[in-house]
C-alpha cells in the first residue's frame, strides 16, 4: 500500500535533485513548491503513523482481556520496539527501523525475524557489506525453509550488486531449492540472465509472520 506513494515521491524527489542547479526563474519556484509539498507530506505521514502506535501501545496496556495471540507466534513480535521497527520498515524509513530493531534484539538476541530484518534494512539502503554479514550469520541458524530461501535470494541480491553474477545465480538457484514458492529468486534469475531489471527482496518478509 505504501510502496506506490513512496515510489511517486522518491521519483518527484529524484527530479528536484536533478533539475534544481540549473534550474531558475519559474521552474525552479515550481521545484521549490514541489520540495515543500514533499516535506509536508513525509511529516504528515510520520506523525499520523506516531499516533496509530501510540493509540495501539495504550491499548495493549490498558485493556482488561488483551489480544489473543497464536501460541505458536514469536514472543518479540509484541514488543513495542519491534512493531516499531517494522512500522518504520514498511513505510521504507529504514535507519530509524534498524534503531528500534537494534533494542529489539537487545532484548531477543537469539530472534532470528529481528535479526533479518536489520540485515534486509541494511540490505534496501545499499550497505551491502552489513547485510552480508548479517544474512551470512543468519544462515546455519535457519531451518525454516521459507526463511532459508529468503536469506538466499537477499544474499543473491548482495552479489548481484557488488557484480558477482555467478555467485547470485548461486544463491538465487539455492533459494528455489529450498523453497520453490519463493516468487523473488525466479524473478531476479531472470534479471542476472537479462542483465537488466529490479532485483526483488524482502517482498515476502511480512509473510514469515
Amino acid at each position: 500500500m505504501f510502496q506506490h506513494v513512496f515510489a511517486e515521491m522518491n521519483n518527484m524527489l529524484d527530479e528536484i535533485v536533478k533539475h534544481y542547479p540549473s534550474a531558475n526563474g519559474p521552474q525552479k519556484q515550481a521545484l521549490i513548491q514541489n520540495w515543500n509539498m514533499l516535506k509536508n507530506m513525509s511529516e504528515g505521514i510520520i506523525e499520523e503513523w506516531l499516533h496509530f502506535e501510540e493509540k495501539m501501545a495504550i491499548f495493549r496496556e490498558s485493556a482488561i482481556s488483551p489480544p489473543v495471540f497464536p501460541s505458536t507466534e514469536a514472543p518479540e513480535l509484541q514488543l513495542d520496539e519491534f512493531v516499531r521497527g517494522q512500522g518504520y520498515y514498511k513505510l521504507l524509513m529504514f535507519r530509524p527501523a534498524i534503531a528500534q530493531f537494534e533494542l529489539a534484539a537487545a532484548i531477543y538476541p537469539d530472534s532470528l525475524l529481528i535479526r533479518l530484518y536489520i540485515a534486509m534494512s541494511y540490505l534496501h539502503l545499499g550497505d551491502t557489506s552489513r547485510a552480508f554479514e548479517g544474512l551470512k550469520s543468519l544462515l546455519p541458524l535457519a531451518d525454516d525453509k521459507r526463511l532459508k530461501a529468503m536469506i538466499y535470494n537477499a544474499l543473491g541480491c548482495v552479489q548481484a550488486l557488488n557484480g558477482c553474477t555467478d555467485k547470485a545465480e548461486e544463491c538465487f538457484a539455492l533459494a528455489i531449492h529450498s523453497d520453490p514458492t519463493l516468487p523473488d529468486p525466479l524473478i531476479n534469475l531472470e534479471v542476472c540472465h537479462k542483465k537488466g531489471g529490479e532485483l526483488q527482496y524482502g517482498s515476502q518478509l511480512i509473510s514469515l509472520l
